[in-house]
């Protein structure tokens, strides 16, 4: 709900970043770890994720779809999902994360601990919007703390939204119903006694809970400060583009951009990267953009100047139109609230 208006036509796991869904940034994370096993816990449009991923075999997985009548929380969704899994220690991974946590250091982790779940910890500056994760000097959790008033925090470690599990644990989930991991499962196991650990991250970590932080995502991908499976480092900090695309010997690219195929770049146009361009994006004579991410199909007026803005899928802009630090659909225009503007 808070990407909205972003997600009112699609799920946020194929919202486009740098041009490719979410899952598929995703999908291509956990292959690096060859893990190629995944189940998809759905609730929300799940057949349109299904038409575009199939069964995994066009992205080198193994998909396996567990659909939600009722969405049952982050623990009830696994829960939901027991028989499908195959009795050995598992990962989940909340689906709107990105993060460069090595997977493989986390699992020898979990076993050196002999853990009956263990929780990526991340730490951040304002720990209130979170939930806290207070550990002792051997990585135990001692307890819990859900969104503590700003300044009362005891640590400043959260809870980065990936765990392995042992399969005991979900016994502890009561089936059918909504459950949590954060207010329900992990404090049960603290209470019967079983071994808790926090693994403590201090990498890349940005879940994309608002349009600010979706918009982040794309400007730290394409300034290489989270490195992306689907994309050659050479392809970042360039302006990179498949060749299907018209561009005028006028207009000006700077880096880093991306460009997607069917796109016109009219006479004078200026991209100042970073720049995300959807496909079939038209670019008409004289239009700026600035630090902005154009989905698929979107329309840009003569001498109209974006800066600072998401611009969604089939959106028609206008002649001589001036936005800046908005989000941006076919029926509305919502300001984004970033903590600094972007500086034209």
């Amino acid at each position: 709900m808070r990407l909205r208006p972003l997600t009112d036509d699609r799920p946020k796991s194929v919202v486009p970043v740098l041009n490719r869904p979410v899952l598929e940034h995703t999908i291509a994370y956990l292959k690096q770890y060859g893990i190629e096993d995944i189940i998809l816990t759905l609730s929300y449009l799940p057949d349109v994720i299904r038409g575009i991923f199939g069964d995994g075999s066009r992205f080198g997985v193994k998909l396996t779809y567990c659909i939600e009548e009722e969405p049952r929380g982050t623990a009830g969704a696994v829960k939901n999902a027991e028989a499908y899994l195959d009795g050995g220690s598992f990962f989940v991974l909340n689906g709107d994360v990105f993060t460069d946590m090595n997977l493989t250091d986390m699992l020898a982790y979990h076993r050196r601990k002999k853990a009956q779940a263990t929780i990526a910890l991340t730490w951040v500056d304002n720990p209130s919007a979170f939930g806290v994760v207070e550990t002792d000097a051997d990585g135990k959790v001692k307890r819990f703390i859900e969104k503590p008033p700003p300044g009362k925090a005891a640590t400043n470690w959260i809870n980065a939204g990936t765990y392995i599990l042992e399969p005991e644990v979900l016994g502890e989930i009561p089936p059918g119903c909504h459950h949590m991991f954060e207010k329900g499962l992990f404090p049960r196991l603290l209470e019967t006694g079983e071994p808790v650990y926090g693994y403590t991250y201090s990498g890349y970590w940005l879940d994309m809970g608002t349009p600010e932080k979706y918009f982040s995502i794309n400007m730290d991908m394409l300034s290489a400060k989270i490195n992306s499976p689907l994309y050659k480092k050479t392809e970042i900090n360039a302006v990179y583009n498949n060749k299907e695309i018209s561009i005028h010997s006028s207009s000006v690219i700077k880096a880093p951009a991306i460009i997607d195929s069917g796109c016109t770049i009219g006479p004078g146009v200026s991209i100042k990267g970073p720049a995300v361009i959807g496909r079939d994006c038209r670019l008409h004579d004289g239009v700026r953009i600035e630090n902005t991410v154009l989905w698929d199909g979107v329309t840009v007026g003569v001498n109209s100047r974006l800066c600072g803005c998401i611009v969604s899928s089939h959106t028609v802009i206008g002649d001589n139109q001036k936005i800046e630090n908005s989000v941006i659909t076919p029926s509305q225009t919502v300001p984004l609230s970033f903590s600094e503007k972007i500086k034209k």
